[in-house]
Formats: structure tokens, C-alpha cells, sequence
């Protein structure tokens, strides 16, 4: 029996020990949780261990403040950083959380440097840059997690407001993850039929705004916090679509190198993910106004980018 993938989590707050409850219930593999703050990760993964003969997974759980243990990981989940408080923006984190992903990455490169890094931190598109720079890994090695998260709650909000199950609703999210994300209604279907055929401009425009400040409404009402469940949802989805080579299509933060009209930057796209990371990405055809939203959100993202000298 081959031994079970081995997934590190670096950051164990909310998101990153979601993240772990997640991928173990889903028995993905055993899970490394790293964390500065003593006893903290070793807390969270002794209990998180407990919770297992209730639900049945075998899977080891180790927590750390160090990075030795997380030798030979498949995927590192990089949550790592400072979540965002009421009035901030993702890009305030930027200089903060650019230093703390940026040593997280070389620990876990020298000890891992065959894995598949999957970044949580924002501003995300901005840290998949820093990452991948600070790795030397090969691009389709090195991902961000926002579209699916978008994705889910444009999906909701979609439901919602048709009173249909989220099941039957899927929706396309396109660009960086923050303000100048690119909903593509006319992608957007619920049972195969396109959302533009269900509801007017109106609504589809209030869901969409919904969605761009989906993270914002919750940093408002935690007010000392920021969203966890969706974003590990979303996160474990990547996960176990790169351990079970699924070659699932999904929007995640990806290299481009000229698709999009972009070249040399990490934005939001479909890619298709597998065991190898990212095995393609997906090209679709955009209207003159989604590619000039596209352009616009691509722009948002390099700005932060240069701020950061990458």
C-alpha cells in the first residue's frame, strides 16, 4: 500500500485549520500544520486527530512551529499572514504579508522541492507572484486559490435568488481576486441555461456586485476576522483535484504567458488541475467589454506586483 499523499498547511488559524479538517474528512492524506505561535498548530491537529474516530479517517495530523516535519510534502497550502480588519483592503496587506509568504516559501522549497504550492494569502494574485518568484519552481507548480471561492459565491447568491439548489448552478469568475474580479454571466448557467436567460441586467448586476464584496461583508460583520469556511472549501476542492489527478476545470490564480492578452503575470482563469498542478489553461473567446474588464483587472494586479519589484 503506496503511503498516503502527505499536504502542509502553513498558517493554522481559521482558514488553514479548516483547510486541514477538510482534506482529512475528506481523507486526502495526512496533513502538517505549521504555525509561529506555540502550542497553537499542535492544539489544532491533536484535536482535529480526536475528531477522527467520529467521523473515520486514519490520517496522521502532526502540528509544528517548525518546518522539519513538513520534509516530502505533495502540496503546501500557504494561508499564512494577517487577515484583513474592517476599512482595510487586501492590497494594505500587501508589504506585510509579502514578507511572511516569502520566508514561508523558501522553508518549504529546501524541504519540498518537488511539491505543488497552492497560496491562500492575500492579496492573492500579488503572493502567487512573490511565490512563484521565491520558489524557482515552474509555473503550473505554483497556484492561487480565489476564483472558486468567487465562483461559489456568485453560485450562491445565484441560488438564492432563483430559489434553486446550489447544485445545479455553476458560474465563471475571471481576474484578480478583489474589487475588479470579472463575473461572466453569459458562462453562468444554472442546469445548463444561461443566468442571462433567467434574470435581468438589473439583478445579475446586483448579484455581481455581491460577489466582488463578498469578502468585504463578512470582514464587516466578523470585524475582527475574515471568511474561512468557503475559502478552505474552495481551497481543499484544489487540493483533491491535484492528489486525484481529476483534471478538473476550475478558476484559479495561473501564470499567463499571452493567453488573456496578458503575459508574465498570475490572474484569475479556468485551468485545468491534475496531479502535475496546473495542465492547461482554458482560452475563451471574450466579448470587447469582458476583455476590457479583463484588462483592467489584469492592471490592478500588475500594479501591486511592481509595488512588490517582482
Amino acid at each position: 500500500m503506496a503511503a498516503r499523499p502527505k499536504i502542509t498547511v502553513v498558517g493554522a488559524g481559521n482558514v488553514g485549520a479548516s483547510v486541514a479538517q477538510y482534506a482529512v474528512e475528506k481523507e486526502l492524506g495526512d496533513v502538517v500544520l505549521v504555525d509561529v505561535i506555540e502550542g497553537i498548530p499542535q492544539g489544532k491537529a491533536l484535536d482535529l486527530a480526536q475528531a477522527g474516530p467520529v467521523h473515520g479517517y486514519d490520517s496522521a495530523l502532526v502540528g509544528s512551529n517548525g518546518y522539519d516535519e513538513t520534509a516530502d510534502s505533495d502540496i503546501v497550502v500557504i494561508t499564512a499572514g494577517l487577515a484583513r480588519k474592517p476599512g482595510m483592503t487586501r492590497d494594505d496587506l500587501l508589504f506585510k504579508n509579502a514578507e511572511i509568504v516569502g520566508s514561508v516559501v523558501e522553508q518549504v522549497v529546501r524541504r519540498s522541492p518537488s511539491s505543488i504550492l497552492v497560496l491562500v494569502t492575500n492579496p492573492l494574485d500579488a503572493m502567487v507572484q512573490l511565490a512563484w518568484k521565491k520558489s524557482g519552481f515552474p509555473a503550473h507548480r505554483v497556484i492561487g486559490m480565489a476564483g472558486i471561492l468567487d465562483s461559489a459565491r456568485f453560485r450562491t447568491f445565484i441560488a438564492w435568488e432563483l430559489g434553486v439548489s446550489v447544485e445545479n448552478v455553476t458560474a465563471f469568475v475571471l481576474g484578480g481576486h478583489g474589487d475588479t474580479m470579472v463575473p461572466l454571466p453569459r458562462y453562468s448557467t444554472v442546469a445548463g441555461i444561461p443566468i442571462t436567460e433567467l434574470l435581468s441586467k438589473d439583478r445579475i448586476d446586483a448579484l455581481v456586485k455581491r460577489t466582488a464584496n463578498g469578502g468585504a461583508e463578512l470582514v464587516a460583520l466578523f470585524k475582527t476576522g475574515s471568511a474561512y469556511y468557503a475559502p478552505a472549501a474552495s481551497t481543499v476542492e484544489m487540493v483533491e483535484a491535484i492528489l486525484k489527478d481529476k483534471k478538473k476545470i476550475l478558476p484559479c490564480a495561473a501564470y499567463l504567458d499571452g493567453q488573456y492578452g496578458t503575459k508574465g503575470l498570475y490572474v484569475g482563469v479556468p485551468v485545468k488541475l491534475g496531479r502535475k498542478g496546473v495542465e492547461e489553461i482554458i482560452e475563451i473567446k471574450l466579448l470587447p467589454d469582458e476583455q476590457a474588464a479583463f484588462d483592467k483587472s489584469a492592471g490592478a494586479v500588475r500594479e501591486l506586483v511592481e509595488k512588490l519589484k517582482l
